[in-house]
Parts: C-alpha cells; sequence; structure tokens
C-alpha cells in the first residue's frame, strides 16, 4: 500500500491553529473563525509592511531635527554668538559638523549579523527540514524569527550603506552640505585643513593654513555628474562688490571659482582670482622674498600687457619685436610628499588645467603622492676622432680607469663653483669615441655649465692623446631635446618615480568611472597600444601635455619637454579594491636658475610652488620642481585615463571648451 503523502506546511499550520481554538479562553475567539493559511501569511505581511513603513518614516522627524538645528546653529553663527559648537569648530582643523551623527558603523554591523543569523536559519531548517515540518513548535519558531528578520529588512537592512553623497541638508545660506560620515582613505597624507574666516569684519582674505583637497568638482569631469545645483548663497549684487569682498567669498566657498567669469566680466575674474590664489600661497608661507608694497606671489605674474624686455637683453630672446602672452592656471592644492601644493601651468589646451585639478583633487583624497628621486645629473656627451679604431680603444680602456677618472673629474670642477662630475662613459663607433659625462649641476638645470666642464675634460684627455680632436662638443648621445632610448634607459637630468592610492568610492564619485575599468583602458592604451606603436618613452597618455605647461609657466626650456616627458604610467588594483598608480620618469630636465627663471613672470610661478632661486642646499629647489612636474603629470594622466574609460571625454571638450567664434 503506498504511503500517504507528507502533509504540507499550510496543512501543518490549519492543523496547529485548529488545537489552538481548543486551549482555554481561545476557544470562544476562534470558534465562529477560523482563519485559512493565506489570511495568516497575508497578516504577517501587512504587519512586517507597516512596521517598516513606521520605521523609515520615523527618519523624516529626525531629518527634520537635524536641518532645523543646522539652520539655527547656522544662523546663531553668523550673529556672532559663543555657542559651544563654534569655539570647537574655530578650534579644530578638522572637519566638523553642526548635528549629532548616526552610529553608522553600529547599523552596518548589524546589517552583518541579521544577514548571518537569516542565512544559518535557513541553512538549519534546511539541514533536517522533514523533522522540522512534523514539529509544529519548531516550525513556529522558524516562522517567527524569519517574520522578525523580514521585520528589520524592510525597516533598516542597507541604511549604513546609502550613497552618502545624497545625504544632505540645507544650511541658512542656501549652500549643501553632506550629512554623514566623509569616507576619506585609511592612509591620507597629514594635510591639515584650511578655514576661512567668515566674520564680514576680518581682513578680506585671511586664511589659515593648510589645504584641504579642491571642494568643487573641475569642470572637465563627467559633463553631465559633475553640473552642480545652482547656488543659492551667491550675493544679487556681486558686481556691486569689491575685489577683495568677491575673494573672501570665493574663499568661503560660497561662489565656486569656475563661477567668476560668468558673474563678472573675464578681465575682473582673473583679478580677483589672483586675490584668491595670494591668500592662500600666502598661507602656505610662499612670499615674494622683497619689499611687501609689491603685493602677492602673484603679483610681478602679469595679467594685462606688460612685459620688461630688459630681462629679456641678452639672455632670452633676440631680434625682439613682441611677446606671446599665453594663459597661466593653477591647480591644486594637492599633497605632495605630505605637503600642500600648488602648480601653475601654462597652456592654450582648453580643458587641460580643470582636468589636471581632477587629478589633484582624487589624488589628495587619496593617499597624496609619493615622489622619489632616483638619478640626479645631466649629461653632455662631447664627439671626439683618433686617428685609428685601435687608438679609439685606447682611450675608451683608459677612460675607465678609476685614476684616469680622477684626472677628468678635477679638470671639470676646475670650471665650476657648483657642477660635480659623476660619471665618464665612453662608446667606440669605428675611429669615434662618444664621452657621456654626466654632472651633478646643483639648482640650474645645467647645459651651459656641463659644456663648459666638458671642454676641460677634452683638454686633459688630448695631454695623453695628442692626436685626439674634437668633432662636436655634443655628439647626440646626451642625448638633448630629441626622443632616444638612452635617456630611457640611463636617465638625464632628474629621474623620478611618483604613485598615489586612490580609494575605489573616491574613483567613482570624482573621476567618474571605476577602478577595473580605468586599470583595463591603462593597459591596452598606454602600455599594449605603445608598444604596437614601437614608442621610445612613449607609455602614458600624455605626459607632454603637463610638463610642457609646467615648463612654460616655470622658465624652462620648452623644447626639452621631448625627453622630460619620458614616462610609463603604470595602474594596478590593490587587495582592496583601490586604484594604484605610479608614473616612472627618468629624464626630468629642470632648473630653478638661470635661463627662463629670471623673467618677472616665470619667477612668480617658481614662488608659488617655493622653489625661485637657489636653495638652503644645493639642488634641493630643483629637486622640488621635478617633483611637481611628475605630480602634475600622475594628477593628469589619472584624470584624462578616466575620462577614456567612462567615454566622457569628447563630450566634455565640447561642453567646455567650445565657444561662439569672436565676431
Amino acid at each position: 500500500m503506498a504511503a500517504a503523502a507528507a502533509p504540507t506546511i499550510g496543512q501543518r499550520l490549519d492543523t496547529l491553529l485548529a488545537a489552538l481554538s481548543n486551549i482555554g479562553d481561545m476557544n470562544h475567539l476562534l470558534s465562529n473563525y477560523q482563519p485559512s493559511t493565506s489570511q495568516i501569511y497575508s497578516l504577517v505581511i501587512v504587519l512586517s509592511v507597516a512596521f517598516s513603513f513606521r520605521l523609515l518614516n520615523s527618519g523624516d522627524d529626525l531629518g527634520s531635527k537635524l536641518s532645523s538645528s543646522t539652520v539655527e546653529q547656522a544662523k546663531r553663527g553668523e550673529k556672532g554668538t559663543s555657542s559651544k559648537y563654534a569655539k570647537a569648530n574655530n578650534k579644530n582643523n578638522k572637519q566638523s559638523y553642526d548635528f549629532p551623527q548616526p552610529k553608522w558603523h553600529i547599523l552596518k554591523l548589524t546589517n552583518y549579523v541579521v544577514t548571518t543569523l537569516f542565512l544559518l536559519s535557513i541553512i538549519t531548517f534546511l539541514s533536517n527540514a522533514s523533522v522540522y515540518l512534523n514539529d509544529n513548535t519548531a516550525l513556529m519558531t522558524f516562522l517567527g524569527v524569519w517574520s522578525g528578520l523580514l521585520c528589520y529588512f524592510f525597516g533598516f537592512f542597507g541604511i549604513s550603506f546609502v550613497e552618502l553623497d545624497d545625504l544632505v541638508v540645507t544650511d541658512a545660506d542656501g549652500q549643501q552640505r553632506q550629512q554623514g560620515v566623509v569616507t576619506q582613505p585609511q592612509k591620507q597624507a597629514s594635510c591639515k585643513s584650511r578655514k576661512v574666516e567668515s566674520s564680514p569684519n576680518d581682513p578680506p582674505v585671511k586664511v589659515i593654513s593648510l589645504h584641504p583637497p579642491a571642494s568643487s568638482t573641475p569642470v572637465c569631469s563627467d559633463p553631465i555628474k559633475s553640473k552642480s545645483p545652482t547656488n543659492t548663497g551667491i550675493p544679487t549684487n556681486v558686481k556691486d562688490l569689491s575685489n577683495e569682498e568677491i575673494a573672501t567669498l570665493v574663499l568661503q566657498d560660497k561662489i565656486k571659482d569656475h563661477q567668476l567669469e560668468k558673474l563678472l566680466d573675464p578681465h575682473r575674474a582673473v583679478a580677483v582670482r589672483r586675490l584668491k590664489f595670494d591668500a592662500l600661497l600666502s598661507s602656505l608661507g610662499k612670499t615674494t622674498g622683497e619689499d611687501d608694497k609689491k603685493g602677492g606671489v602673484l603679483s610681478e605674474l602679469p595679467h594685462e600687457h606688460d612685459l620688461d624686455y630688459k630681462r629679456v637683453l641678452g639672455a632670452n630672446c633676440e631680434i625682439v619685436v613682441g611677446y606671446i602672452p599665453i594663459p597661466v592656471g593653477i591647480v591644486g592644492p594637492v599633497t605632495l610628499n605630505g605637503e600642500s601644493v600648488y602648480i601653475p601651468m601654462a597652456t592654450t589646451e582648453g580643458c587641460l588645467v580643470a582636468s589636471t585639478n581632477r587629478g589633484c583633487k582624487a589624488i589628495t583624497q587619496g593617499s597624496g603622492a609619493r615622489s622619489t628621486i632616483l638619478r640626479d645629473g645631466i649629461t653632455r656627451a662631447p664627439c671626439v676622432r683618433l686617428p685609428s679604431a685601435h687608438e679609439a680603444a685606447q682611450v675608451h680602456l683608459w677612460i675607465e680607469e678609476a685614476d684616469n677618472f680622477a684626472k677628468l673629474k678635477e679638470a671639470f670642477e676646475s670650471t665650476t663653483s657648483f657642477g660635480k662630475l659623476i660619471e665618464a662613459s665612453p662608446t667606440v663607433a669605428g675611429r669615434n669615441v662618444y664621452i657621456r659625462l654626466r654632472c651633478f649641476s646643483g639648482d640650474a638645470m645645467g647645459m651651459n655649465m656641463i659644456s663648459k666642464g666638458s671642454l676641460a675634460v677634452i683638454e686633459c684627455l688630448r695631454e695623453q692623446f695628442p692626436q685626439l680632436s674634437l668633432v662636436a662638443l655634443s655628439g647626440n648621445m646626451c642625448t638633448d631635446k630629441k626622443a632616444a632610448a638612452m635617456n630611457w634607459i640611463e636617465g638625464r637630468g632628474k629621474s623620478v618615480v611618483i604613485e598615489a592610492t586612490i580609494p575605489k568610492d573616491v574613483v567613482r564619485s570624482t573621476l567618474k568611472t571605476s577602478v577595473p575599468a580605468i586599470v583595463e583602458a591603462n593597459v591596452n592604451k598606454n602600455l599594449i597600444g605603445s608598444a604596437m606603436a614601437g614608442t621610445v618613452g612613449g607609455f602614458n597618455a600624455h605626459a607632454a601635455n603637463n610638463v610642457t605647461a609646467v615648463f612654460l609657466a616655470t622658465g624652462q626650456d620648452p623644447a626639452q619637454n621631448v625627453e622630460s616627458s619620458n614616462c610609463i604610467t603604470l595602474m594596478e588594483v590593490t587587495p582592496e579594491g583601490d586604484l594604484w598608480i605610479s608614473c616612472t620618469m627618468p629624464s626630468i630636465e629642470v632648473g630653478t636658475v638661470g635661463g627662463g627663471t629670471g623673467l618677472s613672470a616665470q619667477s612668480a610661478c617658481l614662488r608659488a610652488i617655493g622653489v625661485k632661486g637657489g636653495g638652503e642646499n644645493p639642488g634641493d629647489n630643483a629637486r622640488q620642481l621635478a617633483h611637481v612636474v611628475a605630480c602634475a603629470t600622475m594628477a593628469g594622466e589619472l584624470s584624462l585615463m578616466a575620462a577614456l574609460a567612462s567615454n566622457s571625454l569628447v563630450a566634455a571638450h565640447m561642453q567646455h571648451n567650445r565657444k561662439p567664434a569672436s565676431k
């Protein structure tokens, strides 16, 4: 005889309800009404939804209280009252809020615990389902537990995972601020926050060091997502305010930097922006080093038609008929080796400065940039000729002897106060010998220094080899202003490696892409694509863009961007899912004295960085400038690769880099 089929869960519930109807005082309640299984399920769902609705709507009251509290505190702050919060906010340099914060970490932990319990209960039930289905007490226990967990899921689950960028409250000025925990990386560089004094009686552009990341997304990020709500805190009479008053509003973030041209005429916008950056740079200790009557750090950076031709004569140009003005923008602050740095860039390429600024913001929101100098030495390679290949080989062998190199070193260093000969590497080609000399040149880029010293080295060699003749002071193995594997492998000038770690949430919120997407784009474009093209030192997205822009602003030789732009950009996903990026640049050729660095405008840009003239120790300023060039390059690489990974490059340029033709 066939075995009877096992009763279903619904049949078990009906049997249980029938048993309950015969117990004590429940008999008269259930005698006339026997609910079905579907009705019981409906009742559980209704109760769960009602309970969840109550929990979710209770947050509105909390939000209202928080918003009201924020407005009241903002008003009290405007009146100058000495509330406890105002005092605490003035004493601390880290970001704080005007309202109590939920225990987000506790909610998140609770979510994990409840989810684990729910999964364990299901696994337990399934492991011995036949027994529990025939045990009314155990069955009701499981149903009760699951109902409670469902109530929690409807009411709480996911609260701590809500996008914090969407949790904002509006303060008394109509500006939006975040109402959640600011998600900063664990390994944040020691960059203290800067706070602008807001009292109307204070000096217009007073700031306290140092600087946080830029608070606004650069205009060349995603053209759709980067649009911010209209800033209702902008005064209606902004054009009637003085430049100093407007600069104060910009420093207080009541007016965004990129809004100045829309609110004012372009000429006045530049004047206001100069006041802002003069104040910020002054707070970092950057000064002209001269009479304060001249104004701020940027006072010698012209923004009107002006050029001191006396400085040009005999130093920079001949047969002068005028000059070409190139716009100069400033990006930053960016955290570089634990310090806040602003970087001037001269360019006519729209969106380059804004895009680099976005990269600087992401770097500072992450670990900050850490840069290291691997080698430091400018090179010159004279070509000398001997009567035979045998004699050329003898010259090669003679130079490689340590005692003989000491003679060449002594001859070289007799011509300079700062230059130090580090290495002499001979290469033979038939009767020719190419002697690649590498020397330390202090804070100068060093080409004139090493050229003069090279002549002394040749004279020393002639004493040993009278038949030696100089073919060319530069034999192209230097290699200067040309793409060459020699520079890529051996280095020239400053060899720099720089790195940063960008948290995945910063990649998403600031760079508008994902870590896997940007890493994949970098591999296929900068590594595989460049290899297929047979490039030398060109394993990057656009290093030359940023190198040249900084070179032009700081008075470097722009033609040396050829070798200075040698760069390989690497990106990887860290075990935590964050983005690691590095740029290795073996041949950055920079100096902070001599050449174009003596011109007033370029001097102003060097002062903005803090590297004008010679350093406390010879070479300190030039090395810092090399760090800055590498940092600007990495920021530009980061932002451009993000735009390519998200396919927003063309749209951004069409929106921000196109305007009607001038009439």
